[in-house]
């Protein structure tokens, strides 16, 4: 969520730079509500205090002397009529306050869910563009793959290699599932827990198993709503949500918390299942693992102290970057411009992996860095003083990596003319030593 206070001091600088993102804001509204907002809120504390000032005449008037006590019930009784017109003031107070909350609090409502659909501001130096044909490229690494024959898809591979069953998967949950097989089923976790023991044996982040399910307020917090309810796959009663993303649960670990400075930055990773509906991906990716409702992804988040997160966020790029590396799987770095990145990110790097099947880089691992964003909504602080007025913590994620298509690279990338697959080296002793898929 933005800063009301930055709105209403820069309000242009802001249309601006949202502007490039390609958003398209009802500003009219905005001022419009925010004048109603403030102008309901100011009335209830002139109420507030005028109700203050008469309490404070009618306390002065009862120490001096015009009060009685009832002998039978030990009441009081104020006498006179000044004091009598007081009373009944305050009580006319006090009814004009309880009919100006409802009102209020149904505009801060409105106001609220407006301010939940402003995404966040680009970080200055992201570049300004439209859309992923405008990214800029920062490095590759790993020298692309030759082969003495035409290389196959992941899902040609896989079927006949028997390690991936997708008629089957349709056949028990639908389209978009896979059922990893044998030798496929093991590649799977031996990915998983190579993530995991690299993040956690060298990178420094400390592992967690956070719940599959979160309720509403946890997706609030790291912005999947309300915007992007119709991705999310919704379970009643009790409304909970399958998470997208193990971003969600890590995230709010620490919503409505106060952070110790010393304690900064907080690293975690986690290994989840993760579940997207997919709304709006009619047509694309249909074959194969690359776009799934269920998928499994090593999530890395991060906590920081604003002057801090774009180191931080650097160095989750390398991480993300060392799990290629070690897997020998050649890749490219990509800074997203303005237009592409995702609604909460206010700077983003994308890793996106060869795959020779598709003769075409697709992403892998997306890090960014969401600066105050979600600490906003999800009231997430520190003091950097220890008597010091609160701040917004930095926060920050990224795969490292989505397990599936890693999978899909390897298949791809190690792919041999007899149809068999080498295991990565990295890999081997994760797979009791074996060496080829066959």
């Amino acid at each position: 969520m933005l800063d009301v206070k930055l709105l209403r001091d820069d309000l242009e600088q802001v249309k601006a730079r949202l502007a490039t993102r390609g958003d398209v804001i009802d500003w009219d509204h905005f001022v419009s509500l925010d004048r109603e907002r403030r102008e309901a809120l100011a009335h209830i504390e002139r109420l507030k205090e005028k109700k203050n000032r008469l309490s404070g005449e009618i306390g002065k008037l009862k120490k001096s002397g015009n009060v009685e006590i009832t002998p039978l019930t030990g009441s009081l009784v104020i006498t006179g009529a000044d004091v009598n017109l007081l009373m009944r003031e305050s009580e006319d107070v006090s009814e004009a306050i309880r009919q100006g909350e409802g009102p209020l609090a149904e505009i801060e409502s409105r106001f609220e869910q407006f301010m939940l659909t402003l995404p966040n501001l680009p970080h200055p130096s992201v570049k300004v563009g439209k859309n992923e044909t405008e990214n800029r490229e920062v490095r590759r690494w790993g020298d692309l793959p030759k082969f003495d024959f035409t290389p196959k898809n992941h899902w040609d591979i896989g079927e006949e290699l028997g390690i991936l069953d997708f008629a089957r998967a349709a056949k028990i949950a639908g389209a978009r599932f896979a059922v990893y097989c044998d030798s496929g089923a093991r590649l799977e976790r031996a990915l998983i827990n190579f993530m995991l023991d690299l993040h956690t044996k060298e990178n420094g982040y400390k592992e967690m198993l956070p719940p599959a399910l979160v309720n509403r307020a946890a997706l609030v917090g790291t912005n999947q709503l309300p915007k992007f309810e119709e991705d999310l796959f919704h379970l009643a009663p009790g409304d909970y949500f399958l998470i997208p993303t193990a971003e969600v649960p890590l995230t709010n670990l620490h919503r409505d918390e106060m952070l110790e400075r010393a304690d900064l930055p907080i690293k975690y990773v986690a290994y989840t299942p993760c579940f997207r509906s997919e709304a709006g991906s009619y047509g694309k990716d249909v074959r194969g693992l690359i776009r799934q409702h269920q998928f499994n992804k090593v999530e890395m988040v991060k906590f920081a102290e604003p002057e801090s997160s774009y180191d931080e966020l650097e160095s989750m790029v390398q991480n993300a970057e060392e799990v290629l590396k070690r897997l020998k799987l050649p890749h490219r770095v990509v800074e997203l411009c303005t237009g592409d990145m995702g609604f909460g990110s206010a700077k983003t790097y994308d890793l996106e992996v060869w795959l020779p099947g598709q003769n075409a880089y697709r992403e892998i691992s997306s890090c960014s860095n969401m600066e105050d964003f979600q600490a906003r909504r999800a009231s997430i602080r520190y003091r950097k003083e220890k008597k010091g007025r609160p701040s917004f913590v930095h926060t920050l994620n990224g795969s490292g990596l989505a397990v599936g298509r890693t999978f899909v690279a390897v298949l791809e990338n190690y792919q041999q003319k007899d149809g068999s697959v080498m295991i990565p080296e990295a890999l081997r002793s994760y797979m009791g030593g074996l060496e080829r898929i066959s």
